[in-house]
């Protein structure tokens, strides 16, 4: 059998071992620089003394790393973030959901409330063996998912396109603050 790299995936002992070859996928290899401000950062700056009976070299922090560019680029996603457009798109969110998250809790909270507070109505027979109580517990159910595909439907209908301009008018704004990179 093989990966998706060519090499067959075999139980390690046979005569495509990575052992054989000289490979050792677990240690890094010699020469490389890794760029992951957090690759060694626990095994400095924690009193350990370095080679020499110092101690090791502090890590630098990371907001001093950040360039003129890639603060443009933020710049970019605050000012979006004031634009009538975004804040157009938020209130559409806010003012489908708000309403039916109130909807569902006071749904919720009620039907909570019947159960401990009403027994005798939650227990009063509908159909047979079915009464008022599991009916409006399966009620909670049918009423998640019509939540659900509502909200699935007002954001297809009211949302996403206007989402999907911004997000676009966003990203080529920061391509243009960092200097047309990718």
């Amino acid at each position: 059998m093989q990966s998706s790299n060519g090499r067959s995936r075999g139980a390690g002992d046979g005569p495509e071992s990575p052992v054989e070859h000289g490979e050792d996928h677990g240690a890094p290899a010699r020469g490389v620089r890794y760029e992951d401000p957090w690759y060694d950062a626990l095994a400095s700056g924690w009193g350990e003394l370095d080679g020499p009976g110092m101690p090791g070299p502090a890590v630098p922090s990371a907001r001093e790393e950040q360039s003129a560019s890639a603060l443009r680029a933020g710049d970019v996603y605050v000012e979006v973030q004031g634009s009538a457009a975004f804040q157009e798109v938020r209130g559409r969110y806010r003012g489908f959901v708000v309403p039916g998250v109130v909807a569902f809790l006071v749904w919720y909270v009620g039907y909570v409330v019947a159960a401990t507070a009403a027994p005798g109505l939650m227990a009063r027979p509908v159909v047979g063996a079915v009464n008022v109580g599991m009916l409006a517990g399966l009620g909670q159910f049918l009423t998640t998912f019509l939540l659900t595909w509502a909200y699935a439907r007002h954001a297809r209908l009211r949302r996403d396109r206007a989402a999907l301009e911004l997000r676009w008018d966003t990203q080529e704004l920061a391509r243009g603050a960092q200097g047309g990179a990718s």
